[in-house]
């Protein structure tokens, strides 16, 4: 299957039990056997569980759920994930270009298809300061809420936080491409704003 160019938008969706649980546009920074990187912008228009499944984990494990568009207004994310890797390491800046923080994410390894990837978010994450000098476990409650609906197995769980902590360890011991300032970067201004490709919902 193809590479993805640099500043071509491709669709991130999140698949659970075959049906599409999320979807968001992003922006490809990076497409390389070692490495690859991504970027949401804020404002990005993105699909997930409506208003009406505010509860997302009873939803998400319940099967009953309506995807409605929801607008990204938090910070600018770069996402930083490997081939097979259960994780990824994101870098948040606000809508100003301030840096704010970093942050392991859990996830399924990516999954290429067609029109960008497959993936799954498995809840469990890592708060970590902008300079790297203290971290915090999040969603943990969300994980053990998974385990005691029998969605997730202990050892399931057990393999997160392994995974958590692989992520944490590329980042605070700065192994590439953690070994240079990031916080300066910023996209091409002749990047489009990104959005999901048609045919982003074909399962």
């Amino acid at each position: 299957m193809r590479r993805f160019q640099q500043g071509e938008a491709i669709a991130l969706r999140e698949l659970w039990h075959d049906r599409i649980w999320a979807a968001r546009p992003l922006t490809v920074v990076a497409d390389r056997d070692d490495l690859l990187m991504f970027f949401l912008p804020v404002g990005t228009e993105w699909q997930a569980p409506g208003p009406e499944d505010a509860e997302w984990i009873e939803a998400k494990f319940s099967g009953v759920w309506t995807l409605s568009p929801r607008r990204w207004t938090t910070m600018h994310v770069l996402s930083f994930a490997w081939p097979d890797a259960g994780h990824a390491v994101l870098h948040f800046w606000d809508e100003n270009w301030t840096p704010r923080s970093w942050y392991v994410n859990v996830q399924r390894p990516l999954d290429r298809f067609e029109l960008g990837f497959d993936t799954l978010d498995q809840d469990l994450d890592i708060v970590v300061s902008e300079d790297r000098s203290s971290w915090t476990w999040k969603d943990e409650e969300d994980v053990a809420r998974g385990v005691a609906l029998g969605a997730y197995s202990e050892a399931e769980a057990a393999g997160f936080r392994d995974q958590a902590e692989h992520g944490l360890r590329r980042l605070v011991e700065r192994q590439s491409p953690f070994d240079r300032d990031w916080t300066s970067w910023r996209p091409d201004p002749a990047w489009p704003e990104p959005a999901l490709p048609q045919g982003w919902d074909w399962l």
